[in-house]
Order: C-alpha cells, then structure tokens, then sequence
C-alpha cells in the first residue's frame, strides 16, 4: 500500500493509492491520520478518487525526527571513521523537512552536500521496545535527503548546526508500507547530482538495521505515531571525494529508492532562504 499527503483542490489530505488514482483518507495529512488509525486499517477509509493530486511532503508534523549517521560501512570508510558498536544519532525538527520537489533555498557561501537515505515512519507508539515489537511498530518506509551544510557540521564534534537547516530535508514522495518492502532483503539507495550518479547504496548492508534503530532510540525516548528515523546514507557523498564536491545553485538532486520513489529537489542559492517567496511550499 501506498500512502501519501497531497495536494488537490487547494488544499492537501492524506490519500491512499488505488491503481494509478489517488483516493482521499480522513485526514489533512499522513501524521494526522497515523495518530489516530493503526496503519493496517487504513485502506478501508478511502473515499472519493482525487483527480490530479500531487504528492507533498508526506509527514509535516512529526514530534521527533531522529537520524542515524554512519550506517553505511563504505560511508563509515569515506569518512575516516571505525564500524560503531552503537548507533550514531541525532536529531532535527520538523521545520527541517521540505517536499518531494520543493527547491532547496540556503544562502551563498557554504559546504553543501548529498546524503540519500531509507526513512522510516513509525505506526505504534515505542518504549523500551526490542527489535520484534519495533519491527511490528513499522508504519512505512519513504525517501529522504539528509542535505547537509559540512562547514558548520564541523564547526564542533556535535553535527547539529549542520544538519537542521529549515526545509532542506526532502521526505517522500509516498509512504510504502512493509507489505510491499523488506529493507532486510535489500533495497538500493540512490542519489544523482544533474543526472549524475553519486550514491548507490543497499540496505541489506546497514550495520543497524530499521527495526535496530527504533528499539534502540525507545529505549531511552518515546516513539510514537508519525515519527520519522532516518537509517543512514552509502558512500558517494561529495565531501568523501578528493577534492570535495559541493553543491552549486541551479544543481538537481535526485533521490531514489525503487519500490518508493523519486525526490527531485532543485539547490537554489538565496541571500533571504528562510522567506523566499519564490520557493513552491507543500505547506501552504
């Protein structure tokens, strides 16, 4: 099943695909619905078909977004950095997300950088869970860009300032829950830079699995209904080259996971990014 927030007269609700047509859940969007529906029910509210929707970001309202760095082994490698025996996190808020083809607006005179990633969307709240209850807590899986400002990441050992610029992480274009997707198996991680492919990555190589990652984080935070994890991202990432590569204005980034879908965000350089009125906004 695909899941989805879109845009249809004006206004966004959460929708479920049918064939090739949306159809309308009872819900402004994705997070909404996941707060009051267990994820396996969810099909049987659809309603009338949406002709011409669009899918936005899928999630706008999280309470937590919790990211998991190095991964990846050949990321972990590229970085200069030994296998963890824990989970590398951090956190970005809600205002860090954008949409699946929102333009990417940050200011002139910085180290920005790719990282596609698997995002997990969790269906059922979680405290001190093990990996089975995590593992059944799995709402969906959707695409992700960790887009990162390597200068400022770097400014301290603490990643923060580099990875929570507002609207620079795209999420989406839908929610496909696990009927349809086993990350265990493997799924590829894509990214291309203006057609170019930089990242391609498969999740069977993750050193902290989906289910891994949930259990871990509830064990000392509660997850709950639409809550985002990201899982990582594989080597490819421009600053892991030599020289580093930066992303420059008017450069396409593409995001891929097959079975889910495609991000295209366009990296535009703006003197006022946090109120550019150009900027197409899934929010509004």
């Amino acid at each position: 099943m695909k899941l989805a927030t879109v845009a249809h007269g004006g206004r966004t609700t959460a929708a479920v695909l049918d064939g090739d047509h949306w159809r309308a859940l009872p819900a402004d969007d994705l997070s909404v619905l996941l707060t009051t529906t267990e994820p396996d029910r969810i099909a049987a509210l659809a309603g009338s078909e949406l002709p011409g929707a669009t899918p936005v970001l899928p999630l706008p309202s999280p309470r937590k977004v919790v990211c998991c760095g190095l991964n990846y082994a050949d990321h972990i490698t590229e970085m200069g950095r030994d296998l963890p025996a824990h989970p590398t996190l951090f956190a970005k808020y809600a205002d860090t997300l954008t949409g699946p083809e929102d333009d990417l607006l940050l200011p002139p005179g910085l180290d920005v950088d790719w990282e596609a990633e698997l995002a997990v969307v969790v269906g059922a709240e979680l405290r001190n869970a093990d990996r089975d209850t995590a593992d059944r807590a799995i709402a969906g899986y959707t695409v992700a860009n960790d887009i990162s400002v390597r200068d400022w990441q770097k400014r301290t050992l603490q990643w923060f300032q580099g990875k929570a610029w507002d609207r620079t992480t795209p999420l989406g274009p839908v929610v496909v829950t696990p009927d349809e997707l086993d990350p265990v198996a493997g799924v590829e991680v894509i990214c291309r830079v203006n057609g170019v492919e930089r990242q391609r990555g498969n999740t069977s190589t993750l050193v902290f699995d989906a289910a891994e990652l949930l259990a871990y984080v509830s064990t000392f935070t509660v997850l709950r209904p639409g809550d985002i994890v990201l899982t990582g991202t594989p080597g490819g990432v421009g600053s892991g080259m030599n020289p580093p590569v930066h992303l420059a204005d008017s450069d396409l980034v593409e995001t891929e996971v097959p079975g889910i879908g495609t991000l295209r965000n366009r990296f535009r350089l703006t003197d006022s990014a946090l109120t550019d009125l150009h900027r197409t906004d899934s929010r509004s």
